[in-house]
């Protein structure tokens, strides 16, 4: 046998692999706070959707590959009147979802947005409880979306607790896929060895490229990457459903596998010596933790690591609204994170890459009170070149407090501070917020305000009294809960 060939014994599957599949086939949801968590992360992520809707560059994604196309038994797009294939259906809700940068977060060693998973989650949830009622079966019901949000935000969010993918160039969008396919292929009746094989498909379709989230590349696909990777986890799923084989080792194969590929770093001046090569490492088993400690935008549709500067923003507004030509600088303290992410000078060419830019952030609520979407379109931004003269007067300074708060799974606070300096030697107070109003810490606070939020999003697409037929019954735990899939669906078409 030559010295140099692969030993052909087929392995175990990577113990990674195997214990996603164990956890969504054997847990067991019990936690009333996660359950009612992720009934209002539903409100919220699917009204973030319908807000979507207003937004041309947005819809001009939604609907059918080929114009005409009827699916029996299609899933909903919510807002709209589509039934699309679930793996088309969840590409368009992961994109409505994602495309105001409002939706729910997740912030650690790798950030992201459990909710993107809602897509894939829905659309087949969706199509299943129909083709179920078409076969005289027992329909899906909402406790089933429920947990599957509830798995797939633990999956997303514990493998991001210790994990940096972004500082080996990847995107956050590849666990949004990893945590689509372990739950959806469990919803079409995957076993142990099904879901694995699907898994292991997942991480070969391997490396996501974030270089679309930073400058100078900065742009819309960083509003659709998520519907896209959901939408791939649903055809996993069913690719592998139809019998296609696992990979076993995709991970740890040397060479060949994930780790050695796509997780090891690369640069220079990163290299790891081959004892070092790294592997996942994990803070937590496997439970309810992320969507119980999820975080809400409720406020702003901003990148997370700016929602606590646009409030000391907007408490600053009334003392400086009226002395814009007098401002000297403006120092916004913040932590190593919002630095790597969302710090950028220069020319700001798109609304994806204003909403990732914490100056640009702070800037529009100094000026006028409050960010919404519509100030970061092209025509808003050229209307207010003021923006940009505040942008030029800021200095991004980083606390090792507010570093070492956000990675400490005991605060996981998200802090920034704001200070304006005037021309004649005087300045506002030294504004801080640690946690905003969107953390488990404000729950009480939050929740309200998300409500309204909802309501509001609602209003944009429905007469008053759907909105008022959904919002009574997303209140209502027991009853949502218990309600047909594709009856609560049925309440989204217009």
């Amino acid at each position: 046998m030559n010295a140099t060939s692969d030993i052909n014994d087929r392995p175990d599957y990577d113990q990674e692999i195997q214990d996603i599949a164990d956890y969504v086939l054997n847990f067991k949801i019990e936690s009333s706070e996660a359950l009612n968590t992720a009934r209002n992360c539903l409100m919220d992520t699917l009204g973030c959707g319908l807000l979507a809707l207003r937004f041309p560059e947005c819809t001009k994604h939604l609907g059918p590959i080929v114009e005409g196309t009827v699916v029996p038994n299609g899933a909903r797009v919510p807002g709209t009147s589509y039934r699309l294939d679930p793996v088309k259906a969840a590409w368009d809700i992961g994109c409505m979802i994602r495309w105001l940068d409002f939706n729910d977060t997740w912030l650690a060693a790798e950030w992201g947005h459990p909710s993107d998973n809602l897509g894939g989650i829905l659309a087949v949830a969706d199509y299943l409880s129909q083709v179920n009622v078409a076969n005289g079966k027992a329909p899906l019901t909402m406790r089933e979306v429920l947990e599957g949000m509830i798995l797939a935000h633990e999956i997303q969010g514990v493998m991001a607790l210790d994990n940096s993918f972004n500082r080996v160039g990847l995107c956050h969008v590849l666990l949004v896929r990893l945590a689509s396919t372990a739950v959806v292929t469990k919803m079409m009746g995957g076993n142990r060895e099904q879901i694995m094989a699907a898994i292991s498909q997942s991480w070969v379709d391997g490396s996501a490229l974030r270089t679309y989230r930073h400058a100078p590349n900065a742009g819309s696909r960083k509003s659709w990457a998520a519907g896209d990777a959901t939408s791939r986890a649903v055809r996993l799923a069913d690719i592998t459903m139809r019998g296609e084989m696992g990979i076993p080792s995709v991970l740890s194969t040397p060479q060949w596998g994930f780790y050695d590929v796509s997780f090891s770093h690369t640069n220079k001046d990163l290299a790891l010596k081959p004892e070092e090569q790294r592997t996942f490492s994990f803070q937590r088993p496997y439970g309810t933790y992320v969507m119980e400690n999820v975080l809400f935008k409720i406020s702003f549709p901003a990148e997370f690591h700016a929602q606590t500067a646009c409030e000391c923003a907007v408490t600053l507004h009334p003392e400086v609204k009226d002395k814009m030509d007098q401002i000297d600088t403006i120092i916004i303290r913040t932590h190593d994170s919002a630095i790597r992410i969302i710090s950028k000078s220069g020319p700001l060419a798109n609304p994806a890459d204003r909403d990732h830019c914490i100056q640009y952030m702070v800037a529009v609520p100094l000026i006028f009170g409050d960010l919404v979407a519509e100030h970061y379109e092209n025509d808003f931004h050229a209307a207010h070149p003021l923006i940009d003269e505040l942008r030029d007067k800021m200095e991004i300074v980083e606390v090792d407090e507010f570093s070492a708060d956000y990675y400490d799974p005991e605060k996981r606070s998200i802090a920034n501070a704001i200070q304006v300096f005037f021309k004649d030697g005087t300045s506002t107070e030294d504004v801080v917020v640690e946690y905003p109003i969107g953390h488990r810490r404000r729950r009480a606070e939050g929740i309200p305000l998300l409500e309204n939020k909802f309501k509001r999003n609602l209003a944009t697409r429905f007469p008053a009294f759907r909105c008022d037929q959904i919002f009574a019954l997303c209140k209502a735990q027991a009853k949502l809960a218990a309600t047909p899939v594709h009856e609560f669906m049925a309440m989204f078409v217009i």
